[in-house]
């Protein structure tokens, strides 16, 4: 049996998981979300949402790796009760890496490419229409976007055959420290442009008007869902960390300082985005338009502008490598561990698999844009985020927690034991409750308003009254899976 590779620092645990917890989704939604729903209020009851829900997950993740020595390729297998089938979880696991990198890559590759774009001088001197054209132009190639999904893929790939502690550890921790100081420099920079206070009210200062205007039930609900969603648990991605570590301090302490520097990264980038706006009179929109569209037209109007966008980019760069490193590591650790492969062998098969699979992403935007999986105005990079954010991730954080709490499962007893093994900030037995019932209870709330909320074809909140007749079906779907994930967790064992 090969012997457990282990991270070479506490550190670099500690870095290279919060490179897979730390994603674009903080830097282009979490600072609009924050300005849309009342600035340091909504901030607020998003730190509270991330004790409540985001450090039971990843504290069960990261239990669940360490006491298993495996990632989800057989740690199921042997920490599962004889006669029980939560074994079965790995190929929904691993299937939602695999989807999750689908469409990731090639986003990272956008990001690579607007750092080339930066330092090549090639989108300085365009105009605001020039900008959007060519961000336009870029989606219209499919030779462009294959290019540099291939660029990403390769990258995080070699960074996995050197290994975990020469490559993915050392490597993640170059590109997370070289973007913590990006980030404080860019933020700097914002801060101090004129007219940015205005930006920084905005982003920080209480208002309970936007709470009162947008609905306090929506605000709790938008600050639950980024909370949930933003630490990248429930497919294993964080699990197989886990497996890597040593037991010297509780994964409760662990898991804080993970959330904590990915918590850093999302104000981080509020501070980047919001005063700059406010500084050239542009609204901080959502999305990809924010980071391609906005912000270029932004730099190209501010002094040491291409300095300025070259950073950005890179430290984008830097996020998306950091997560498709971490995830493409779990991916590449499954196939060592389910079949015993080399790591040179695995991470080869590994990138070509993803490479091929990418594709349908990419050609999304060009070739393949007359397919809309969703409706009209939706393409394949769509379905693979719906199914990944939508389903999996919530689905496999209720999975990883009624393992852990169940007695048909790994068992209460055995989580807190692992969990507070160590030096430092332990749970106390009387949370058995709140893990155990309620908080099962809120990812399912969670999940199945995230598909109300996607699928609703207007604005009455009664139940159902919001949906059409494909709407309710996809409901109905969603709570059979529910009923799945709640019947492997209490279903009898076999004798």
């Amino acid at each position: 049996m090969r012997e457990r590779e282990k991270f070479g620092s506490r550190l670099g645990f500690i870095l290279v998981s919060a490179g897979c917890a730390i994603g674009l989704g903080n830097v282009w939604k979490f600072p609009y979300i924050c300005g849309q729903y009342g600035g340091a209020a909504f901030i607020l009851i998003y730190l509270l949402f991330l004790a409540l829900l985001g450090l039971p997950i990843l504290t069960a993740e990261f239990s669940i790796g360490r006491a298993g020595r495996y990632g989800i390729a057989k740690v199921f297998d042997k920490l599962e009760p004889s006669g029980t089938g939560w074994h079965r979880f790995k190929w929904v696991g691993i299937g939602a890496n695999f989807m999750l990198m689908m469409f990731y890559t090639v986003v990272g590759g956008w990001m690579l490419y607007y750092t080339y774009k930066y330092i090549s001088g090639g989108i300085t001197e365009l105009d605001k229409a020039g900008v959007a054209a060519d961000f336009s132009a870029m989606l219209a190639s499919p030779g462009t976007l294959i290019f540099w999904m291939f660029i990403a893929l390769f990258v995080s790939s070699l960074v996995c055959i050197i290994g975990l502690e020469k490559g993915v550890e050392k490597i993640t921790k170059v590109m997370m420290v070289l973007l913590m100081l990006l980030m404080v420099g860019l933020a700097v920079h914002s801060v101090v442009l004129k007219g940015a206070g205005e930006g920084i009210r905005f982003y920080l200062v209480p208002d309970f008007g936007k709470i009162a205007e947008a609905g306090l039930g929506n605000v709790v609900f938008a600050a639950m869902s980024q909370a949930f969603f933003t630490l990248s648990i429930g497919i294993g991605a964080m699990e197989i960390f886990g497996s890597y570590l040593s037991g010297g301090n509780t994964l409760v302490k662990e898991s804080v300082t993970v959330i904590v520097l990915d918590t850093f990264v999302a104000l981080m980038a509020g501070f980047i985005i919001i005063p700059a706006c406010f500084a050239y009179g542009v609204e901080p929109d959502a999305g990809p338009s924010l980071l391609f569209i906005t912000l270029p037209n932004l730099f190209n109007n501010m002094a040491y502008g291409r300095l300025c966008g070259a950073a950005f980019f890179i430290f984008m760069s830097f996020a998306a490598l950091s997560t498709i490193i971490a995830v493409v590591e779990n991916i590449i650790a499954f196939f060592m561990d389910m079949w015993n492969m080399s790591r040179k062998a695995s991470a080869l098969l590994v990138f070509g698999l993803l490479f091929v699979l990418s594709l349908p992403a990419a050609l999304g935007f060009n070739v393949l844009s007359g397919v809309t999986p969703l409706g009209e105005g939706s393409g394949i990079m769509d379905l693979e985020d719906f199914l990944v954010s939508n389903n999996a991730l919530p689905l496999g954080s209720l999975v990883f927690i009624l393992f852990c709490t169940s007695k048909n499962g790994w068992g209460w007893d055995k989580f807190i034991k692992e969990a507070n093994r160590g030096k430092g900030i332990k749970f106390s037995y009387k949370l058995k409750g709140y893990i155990s019932y309620v908080l099962p209870l809120i990812i399912t709330v969670v999940y199945l308003k995230g598909y109300y909320d996607l699928f609703k074809t207007d604005k009455s909140s009664a139940v159902f009254a919001g949906l059409d007749t494909a709407g309710i079906c996809r409901m109905v779907f969603a709570c059979l899976m529910l009923i799945l994930v709640f019947g492997l967790a209490f279903k009898k064992k076999k004798k």
